[in-house]
């Protein structure tokens, strides 16, 4: 476990009310837009977890004692601590929902970075274990699970129903010989923008499976160089496989891209 404390984050120990025990963890995502610069600069992953302490300390309407979560997971495995161990949260929607669940948040939102890659999951997984040493209980649920929201968001609530799985475990996984395995969602990116006229065979044998399932919006191809008609394409694909709105849109997302099955290249 790769633990970034309090102390290393500046901050003093948490005035949030003590809870020695609870049902389990609830999984939270932030609900906006998250950058993708998140995937490739861990400062940045620290000072969106600073910002999110800061802006929370200045509602006045919540009147937060401190950061919500009792901690945070970031796109490069490391388990960020929030309010931490013993602590009850103040994220899962009022009193009696914060006594039942801890709170985790992975640091992905409703646009932008909207997909955990693996080294996240750990983190999650991570911070559930060391809550269940701690007092916890076995249950694990998205804050959506008793609160009428949208949040952990798709792809998470996804991992969640499947049992918050440990990547890398017991689960099968498409063979890497016969599948491409997901490349991340900044393979498919230029910023937070589609990278149209970026090349790659991959590209290819993707559309090929989106017409396959009957998702295709080609006028001409597919091809190798991705095109407005591909992000089209898979967006029908996602909302096929039950994704909607922000959840349902360009970049492909591991769940969805695990389900079409693009042959390896």
């Amino acid at each position: 476990m790769k633990l970034v404390t309090r102390a290393a984050l500046g901050w003093p120990a948490s005035a949030a009310p003590s809870q020695t025990s609870t049902k389990g963890v609830k999984v939270h995502y932030e609900g906006t837009a998250v950058s993708t610069k998140l995937l490739t600069d861990h400062n940045a992953c620290l000072a969106e977890w600073k910002a999110i302490r800061k802006s929370h300390l200045a509602n006045k309407v919540e009147n937060y004692s401190d950061v919500a979560y009792n901690y945070a997971a970031c796109p490069h495995g490391y388990l960020l601590e929030g309010r931490g161990l013993r602590k009850r949260t103040g994220a899962n929607g009022n009193q009696a929902l914060n006594t039942a669940h801890y709170a985790i948040l992975g640091l992905v939102g409703s646009s932008g970075l909207t997909e955990p890659n693996d080294a996240m999951l750990g983190a999650i997984r991570d911070g559930i274990e060391l809550l269940r040493k701690n007092g916890a209980g076995n249950e694990i649920k998205g804050h959506r699970d008793g609160y009428a929201t949208a949040c952990p968001g798709g792809p998470l609530y996804t991992w969640v129903k499947a049992g918050a799985p440990r990547p890398g475990g017991s689960e099968p996984k498409p063979p890497a010989a016969k599948y491409e395995p997901f490349p991340g969602a900044s393979f498919f990116l230029n910023g937070s923008r589609p990278a149209l006229g970026k090349r790659s065979p991959i590209f290819t044998a993707m559309g090929k499976r989106l017409v396959a399932v009957g998702c295709g919006r080609y006028k001409v191809g597919p091809g190798p160089v991705l095109g407005q008609a591909d992000v089209d394409s898979y967006e029908a694909w996602q909302r096929k496989q039950g994704f909607t709105g922000a959840d349902a849109k360009w970049p492909p997302g591991r769940t969805t891209w695990d389900a079409l099955k693009v042959p390896n290249v």
